[in-house]
């Protein structure tokens, strides 16, 4: 680290940067109440800088990471990537508070002219965004990519990093391609079995019900380490298996009865019977109290009727978790949902269509998609499928509690999806970096070339504060706390690997479009991430900003 860039007054930066968010917050807050509380129409014509705040705290916590990775850092390239992170960071969080204030009072702040012109932030500016010192740091990166974005971490942890790292260079890898270009289903013999007896279904599951998990507390570490090993090969084929028993376990685990726990987890944990969640409908996307599959009530369960859209793996699930209007007053919204396990046959292939012997039926056909392809999602249409009163999640207690087991479900799958979006940004990284030592242009690698080099010195530094914040936040959670962070991460962290994947196909230039290179299908595969999980916008909007918001006016009445 060179003379000229003080840690200590960038991190003076960082927290006048965060009071300013906060200022920012407490206004926008007090503009879009009424009567000490929220206001939906207000909040729905201030949306732009609802989304700006939300975007402005996953920048702002990312940067306050890579901070403490400058604080903490004895390595050279690490502690480049965060001082180039930090100093692109610190132009995108004046741009994205400037425009609120501007929303606010219609002037910016004079605190955040203040703060960009700052000797501190100038100066790591114009060290750590220089053509030469980006230069270096690709050069840095070539010569040692297993650095890049280095985790300590314990020994078992280590270990179970090694093992499924291994599998998937080894067995995902090879089977990517085809899986990707032909369509096909995730194979059973080869992927399928082996990822069932190394435990990948039952990471969220406690040892208790037959997972890995530790009783007493989660372990999103340990998914994590998991997760971005198999995404790295393939998110499709391997790193997004977890995260539909993931969703299921954790609701499971928030919801159940005892005797549903006995009867699911263990099953679950064994990846027999596989699962897929059902929750969006055709014309209900994030929306999930306008939903309106109906469950109507019969002798000893329920008559399923309506139709639900992007059921990943819904084709070889044994067990759908079906999200279903049980109350027939559809004023109640979210408080008339219930969680329903609807069981079926596995089928392999791109449709179903399965009867059950009282005359019910279920019908699923794969959507075509531009990639994420081997899981593939499903339009499912259910016309009178009986599930029985034992499936639904707390049975009779748990009648019009199914938004809260679903978000509880989905806190671990936002997780999961920013470890997935980690795994799938190293790919895209270390691809675009290979091919720039590789290719030559004009006699000289692209790698020696400043604009290449400073894409690849950008996109490493993405990558690191990403995946530093993923891990930083994962501890959070199994330590009890972290849901805010757990938003924030996914958030920051899919828009990160569409961005990564896509300089690394530009790096590739002509043949980045070509489908035999693997970029090609990473930068297809990355552009689902923001979507699913929670589209980005509600993300942003409905859980990130208005959580912030509400927290802000309880804390001025307070």
């Amino acid at each position: 680290m060179t003379d000229t860039i003080n840690v200590k007054a960038i991190a003076d930066l960082l927290g006048r940067l965060r009071e300013q968010t906060e200022t920012a917050t407490r206004e926008l807050a007090s503009q879009c109440a009424t009567g000490g509380k929220l206001d939906g129409e207000i909040l729905d014509r201030r949306q732009v800088s609802c989304y700006e705040l939300a975007w402005a705290n996953a920048e702002l916590l990312a940067a306050e990471q890579a901070v403490r990775v400058l604080q903490e850092s004895n390595g050279e390239l690490e502690s480049r990537l965060a001082m180039i992170f930090v100093a692109e960071a610190l132009t995108l969080l004046r741009d994205r508070l400037e425009a609120i204030d501007l929303d606010i009072n219609g002037n910016a702040a004079t605190a955040l002219a203040a703060i960009h012109s700052d000797p501190a932030s100038r100066a790591l500016r114009k060290e750590a965004l220089s053509d030469g010192y980006l230069l270096a740091t690709a050069r840095l990166m070539a010569d040692n990519p297993e650095q890049i974005a280095r985790i300590t971490l314990n020994e078992d942890l280590s270990m179970v990093q090694d093992m499924f790292q291994r599998f998937a260079a080894e067995q995902v890898a090879p089977l990517a391609e085809d899986i990707h270009r032909q369509d096909l289903t995730v194979p059973e013999d080869t992927l399928l079995q082996p990822l069932r007896e190394m435990g990948v279904f039952g990471l969220s599951i406690p040892e208790q019900y037959g997972g890995s998990a530790p009783d007493d507390r989660d372990d999103n570490l340990g998914m994590v380490v998991v997760t971005e090993a198999l995404s790295e090969a393939s998110l499709a084929a391997a790193g997004s298996l977890i995260t539909r028993p993931e969703i299921l376990s954790r609701a499971l685990m928030s919801g159940g009865t005892e005797e549903q726990k006995q009867q699911w987890l263990p099953r679950l944990a064994q990846g027999d019977p596989l699962c897929a969640i059902a929750i969006t409908e055709p014309d209900f996307g994030s929306d999930v109290a306008s939903l309106k599959l109906r469950g109507t009530k019969t002798d000893g369960g329920w008559l399923l009727n309506g139709a639900k859209t992007w059921c990943t793996f819904a084709g070889k699930a044994g067990v759908m978790m079906v999200v279903t209007r049980t109350d027939p007053d559809v004023s109640k919204g979210y408080r008339g949902l219930s969680l329903l396990l609807a069981e079926k046959p596995s089928f392999d292939g791109h449709e179903f269509d399965y009867r059950q012997e009282g005359g019910g039926r279920i019908i699923g056909r794969a959507i075509p998609t531009i990639g994420y392809r081997g899981m593939h999602s499903f339009d499912v249409s259910f016309e009178d499928y009986f599930v029985p009163d034992a499936n639904v999640i707390g049975e009779k207690d748990g009648l019009g509690k199914g938004f809260y087991y679903t978000m509880s479900g989905m806190m671990g799958g936002r997780m999961q999806t920013a470890a997935r979006a980690s795994g799938v940004m190293r790919a895209s990284l270390l691809a675009g970096l290979r091919y720039a030592e590789e290719r030559k242009v004009f006699s000289r690698p692209l790698l020696e070339y400043s604009l290449t080099s400073a894409k690849l010195a950008k996109m490493a530094a993405r990558y690191a504060a990403s995946r530093y914040l993923a891990y930083a936040v994962a501890r959070i959670l199994d330590e009890g706390g972290g849901r805010m962070e757990a938003s924030l991460v996914k958030l920051f962290a899919c828009r990160s690997a569409e961005i990564v994947s896509r300089e690394a196909l530009q790096i590739h230039g002509g043949m980045g479009y070509a489908e035999e290179m693997p970029v090609s299908r990473y930068f297809v595969d990355a552009r689902v991430l923001s979507i699913f999980e929670g589209a980005e916008e509600t993300l942003a909007l409905k859980v990130i900003a208005r959580s912030l918001m509400e927290s802000a006016l309880t804390e001025s009445a307070a």
